[in-house]
């Protein structure tokens, strides 16, 4: 996957069937949909894939527990079959993750086990391992760090556990297996119509050559998440907005603050939500929070008063609470939550269940949905899109499709293992060159021929993108990957056959950023 290979297909004058706007997961998953159905695809992100909301979740592949308290029973079944697909499709890098809800109350054990045995059984065929009810000896030794006070026991379940980032790379890499065009830092600027009013097409601008083109299609997909209502704006000026940002922040600490596998669910916090502390890659993620934002933007940053809501929650449930310098990282994400027609609802309580909306010009827009429903919501776009552009109709055959990097039976304890089948290659290029094999850095386990496998074959092009979505060092350890970007950036620049002048201005650049990750 090559950024100026992908370019030059781009820009070669045609027309596409669908133009997919946004690289984050629904624009991901509707450009996978409609590329394997043999359509003309062209996927455009302004920004690197899942630079946004998309790499900046708890991790999670679910059902969605709280939507099941909240009745809304359809989003449920909905979200357990696709983790059921995803877990099918992606094994290398979406996991059985066990989650346990502490027991305080004398009522608890019963009604999370009978409501977690219809989790189960909505999951059916696709489930991931059975709800059970666990004696309070038994929750402290699957949790050791757990507070024992009023502890009476506990109910363990199954969800999954994935890497967003490295699944949005191997969502793109599928794609253009599949004869699709997708790039990077290609923005759209603008839509084109025609004399009847109908698009036909979009105008985007290169964000590091500076060059400007136009890209016509018989359907363009505004699949933008949070940034929705730019593009539609660009549509109709003035229109109602069709997106509420909701932001989740997580707060990442080191293992020793579980010590074992199972993750901590806790089902009810102060401000209605759920909070989980989830195993991930040898951290902790503890999250989330759900705080009204008015404007989207690409790099949200924490409140003070969700970070201390975060660190007061957690320190309620764990032995040792954590504290400010105990924080590894933090990050932000925001929600792309459909708005809803009652304003009076609590951003909590709408649905994340997608939409499907079309406009008078034929601008075809996905909001809502969550990272679990990627597939659906491709799906259900492309289904209306084909009809929208006249498009010969294909089946969906996304259901079983295996995403590139495809591999049963992968080692959790190999580093590699979120390569899946290209893991090996990777390897290969470390015994050809054993300095390729040196760490980044001594509290992470990064290596430098990630950094080369990324700008060769990941279509990195900026410190950002290796340190945080291909390496993901930026949100494991943040003052960890400020000491490695140095290094990391001569190795970019030998790949990339850029100047010293590059390098320092992707320092600059980088070491801005990265500030807003540590406390």
């Amino acid at each position: 996957m090559k950024r100026d290979v992908q370019l030059n297909k781009a820009i070669i004058p045609q027309e596409w069937d669908l133009i997919v706007i946004g690289g984050g997961a629904s624009g991901l998953g509707v450009a996978l949909e409609s590329a394997t159905r043999k359509y003309k695809t062209l996927l455009l992100e302004g920004a690197d894939f899942a630079k946004g909301t998309s790499s900046r979740s708890t991790k999670l592949v679910h059902g969605g527990v709280r939507y099941l308290g909240q009745g809304d029973i359809s989003l449920v079944l909905e979200a357990l079959r696709e983790r059921g697909l995803l877990r099918q499709n992606a094994p290398h890098l979406v996991k059985n993750q066990s989650f346990i809800i502490p027991n305080y109350e004398w009522w608890d054990g019963p009604f999370y086990t009978i409501g977690l045995k219809v989790y189960d059984l909505m999951a059916g065929k696709l489930g991931l391992g059975p709800s059970i009810h666990l004696s309070k000896q038994e929750t402290l030794e699957a949790l050791p760090t757990i507070r024992k006070d009023g502890l009476t026991g506990g109910v363990i379940y199954h969800d999954g556990q994935f890497d967003d980032a490295r699944l949005s790379v191997n969502l793109a890499q599928t794609i253009i297996d599949y004869d699709g065009v997708a790039v990077n830092y290609l923005k759209v600027t603008g839509l084109i119509k025609g004399d009847n009013g109908l698009i036909k097409g979009v105008k985007a601008k290169d964000q590091l050559s500076g060059n400007e083109y136009e890209f016509k299609a018989k359907a363009v997909i505004n699949a933008t998440g949070v940034f929705t209502d730019e593009i539609l704006q660009m549509d109709e000026p003035g229109s109602a907005k069709k997106v509420v940002p909701s932001q989740g922040i997580h707060l990442v600490l080191d293992h020793d603050f579980l010590q074992g596998d199972h993750a901590i669910m806790i089902p009810k916090t102060d401000d209605g939500r759920v909070l989980f502390a989830v195993p991930w890659r040898g951290k902790v993620v503890v999250g989330t929070t759900d705080t009204l934002i008015e404007e989207a933007s690409l790099e949200p940053r924490a409140l003070e008063e969700e970070i201390k809501f975060v660190l007061n929650t957690a320190g309620r449930y764990l032995t040792r609470p954590p504290k400010r310098s105990d924080v590894r990282s933090i990050f932000a994400g925001l929600r792309p939550l459909a708005a809803p027609e009652d304003d009076s609802k609590k951003t909590k309580e709408i649905s994340r269940s997608h939409k499907v909306i079309m406009s008078l010009s034929g601008l075809i827009t996905i909001t809502g949905g969550k990272w679990t429903t990627y597939r659906k919501m491709g799906q259900d776009t492309v289904d209306k899109a084909a009809i929208l552009a006249g498009l010969k109709e294909r089946p969906c055959i996304t259901e079983n499709l295996s995403i590139h990097g495809y591999t049963k039976n992968v080692d959790l304890d190999d580093h590699f293992y979120v390569y899946g089948s290209e893991a090996k290659a990777i390897k290969t290029m470390i015994e050809k060159n054993p300095e390729l094999g040196e760490k980044l850095h001594e509290r992470l386990d990064f290596t430098k021929a990630e950094v080369v496998w990324a700008c060769r074959e990941e279509m990195a092009v900026t410190l950002d993108d290796v340190l945080a979505r291909r390496v993901r060092a930026l949100y494991l350890d943040a003052r960890a990957a400020e000491e490695m970007a140095p290094e990391v950036a001569r190795i970019m620049a030998v790949e990339l056959e850029k100047n010293e002048a590059w390098i320092e201005q992707q320092l600059l650049e980088f070491g801005q950023l990265v500030k807003g990750y540590y406390l």
